[in-house]
């Protein structure tokens, strides 16, 4: 891995840490106001959708400014580039490659301009870990496809204005991935009900969404009828990047550190403690894989070369520190980490206690850890299919 950036590569650089030394707001100053100055500002730079091609409104950027841009900003905790995260991670990546030229004039811009939110209806009550047995159906009826069926783990379906949804069109195939299609649907079209589903903490990012005879234009099918797999996949491969997540584990690692540092039980800093330090050494190595494997990822992609099962390495790195990092909050605080009021003993207002609760919405989303150790297993391992 020979990451020497080259001049031109060093100027970007230099232009957006200048950019950031300028522009950025900084803590208890970002006002809604200042947010807005800021979304717009990126977005003229067109930083947001950076590596899109600039005809669709991207920046057209390589894959290594790219990797400059996302981790000067995680550095300096900058707020996100865009407003839409599904649509930026894979919604737009998906309709750039499969979608009609009226697709990509009425869905890019909004995304790229965070006008509305996007959600994913892909897994089901029977069909989670292995999404291409999904049941979800929908029946092409004149110029509309008739959906019926359920969707379940749908973040933020509550207040999303569209979702990339998959159906099956056809089971009479031989194979399971065939037979399904991608359809883009409006979420306030008539039958579709969404519930939400509570998390631990109280919140609701997951909801189950329902589908009535819900009439979708065949306009709207994103690729060709029966090839919805193939639009899937591509479409999650354009978010597997995980060096900008490793800058916010390091930030989380040093919360958890200075968490030690302050809290005193039994008359010992609990940072002087044998046990909490070899954890917080644990996850520290682990960050520090996650980092290398990113590198190892960023170099396949600098030779042009596809990724593939390997991702689900840092993807279960991951996991298991989101899960790791709250438990080990918890006991650095003991009692007072379950407290999730306002008012003494309750320590940082409750947020270890949340955050050790919130981690389905990592850890879930994408593959559970026990879905990566699969792929780790078969795809990489060779071991026979359990």
């Amino acid at each position: 891995m020979d990451f020497q950036l080259t001049e031109k590569e060093e100027a970007f650089r230099d232009e957006v840490r200048a950019f950031l030394d300028e522009n950025l707001p900084e803590g208890a100053s970002r006002t809604p106001e200042l947010m807005q100055a800021w979304t717009r500002k990126v977005r003229e730079k067109r930083w947001v959708g950076f590596s899109w091609p600039r005809e669709v409104g991207g920046g057209g950027g390589s894959i290594m400014e790219q990797v400059i841009l996302k981790d000067e900003m995680a550095r300096r905790k900058a707020p996100a580039l865009g407003s839409c995260f599904m649509g930026l991670a894979w919604v737009g990546p998906a309709i750039i490659q499969y979608g009609t030229e009226e697709q990509k004039q009425k869905y890019i811009p909004d995304i790229l301009d965070g006008k509305y939110q996007w959600c994913t209806g892909y897994s089901e009550p029977d069909s989670g870990s292995d999404l291409a047995s999904l049941k979800c159906r929908a029946e092409r009826v004149g110029d509309e496809y008739v959906v019926n069926g359920q969707k379940i783990w749908t973040s933020i379906a509550m207040w999303s204005k569209m979702m990339i949804l998959l159906v099956r069109t056809d089971a009479s195939v031989a194979s399971k991935h065939d037979g399904i299609t991608c359809l883009l649907v409006e979420m306030d079209t008539p039958g579709i009900e969404v519930r939400p589903i509570k998390n631990m903490s109280g919140g609701a990012m997951f909801a189950e969404v329902f589908f009535d005879d819900v009439r979708v234009p065949v306009e709207n099918r994103l690729g060709a009828e029966g090839e919805g797999w193939r639009v899937t996949i591509s479409a999650l491969a354009s978010e597997r990047s995980s060096i900008a997540e490793v800058h916010g584990l390091v930030r989380k690692i040093e919360e958890v550190k200075e968490l030690a540092k302050g809290t005193v039980r039994g008359g010992r800093r609990m940072s002087d403690d044998p046990g909490i330090r070899r954890r917080i050494a644990q996850a520290e190595t682990r960050i520090e894989a996650m980092r290398l494997n990113g590198m190892r990822f960023l170099t396949k992609q600098l030779r042009g070369e596809p990724l593939g099962a390997e991702t689900s390495i840092n993807k279960l790195h991951r996991a298991e520190l989101e899960v790791g990092l709250g438990e080990l909050a918890l006991e650095i605080l003991g009692s007072a980490g379950t407290l999730m009021g306002g008012e003494e003993p309750t320590v940082d207002g409750g947020s270890w206690a949340r955050f050790s609760l919130n981690w389905p919405e990592v850890v879930i989303g994408g593959g559970t850890p026990n879905i990566q150790r699969n792929i780790i297993a078969e795809r990489i391992l060779g071991l026979p299919k359990d």
